[in-house]
């Protein structure tokens, strides 16, 4: 596809390397994100690379009341898998509040759809795509953004609940909104990336 002017590289950059996961604590959860913006963010993300056009994404998206019955599906399944060994009320407590803390919580899943032609990591690497798409649009947005993949949405009980086939799985949740005033966003670094390239020359 020819597109003019070129994109800028430079700001393109800039976007990648400015991208953060805010936790939903450093959220505004009064702050309404625009179901225009949303769907924007959204539209964004289903332009990801999809191996034979499957497009195995899907967004549960929770905002108003749904919050709360994700937030005590998201309990109940905890108490339900975790031994009491590696129980945590702190753990616990947070799963009840993240989803309160945020306007915006996205179910990402990936529906098997490409039959046993694509590999399954081929589709959870399409949704995985996406949800770099969406992120890298919601901080061009001004939002805060973090991605949360605890293990309770591998729970049988958690996939009935999204109303899941055998094969689909949930990639994870997506916090979205808009950064309490005066926030810094955190810092962060990356190794140098000598050592993590081989250059094969001949």
């Amino acid at each position: 596809m020819s597109v003019t002017p070129p994109f800028d590289l430079p700001q393109t950059t800039a976007l990648i390397r400015c991208r953060r996961s805010i936790k939903p604590v450093d959220m505004d959860p009064a702050r309404v994100v625009p179901e225009s913006l949303l769907r924007e963010l959204l539209e964004n993300a289903t332009w990801a690379p999809t191996h034979g056009l499957t497009e195995p994404w899907k967004f549960h998206i929770y905002q108003g009341d749904a919050r709360q019955r994700l937030s005590q599906q998201m309990q109940q399944v905890y108490q339900e898998i975790t031994p009491t060994s590696e129980f945590r009320e702190d753990k616990m407590k947070k799963m009840g509040d993240n989803p309160r803390l945020t306007p915006v919580i996205i179910a990402a899943v990936m529906e098997r759809r490409g039959g046993t032609k694509i590999p399954e990591i081929e589709e959870i690497e399409a949704v995985a795509c996406a949800l770099q798409n969406l992120q890298l649009s919601a901080t061009a947005a001004g939002l805060a953004c973090y991605w949360s993949s605890p293990p309770l949405l591998e729970a049988h009980a958690f996939k009935k609940w999204l109303g899941l086939g055998a094969e689909d799985r949930c990639v994870g949740l997506i916090y979205l909104g808009w950064p309490k005033a005066g926030l810094t966003p955190p810092r962060s670094v990356r190794q140098p990336l000598e050592t993590k390239v081989v250059w094969h020359h001949v």
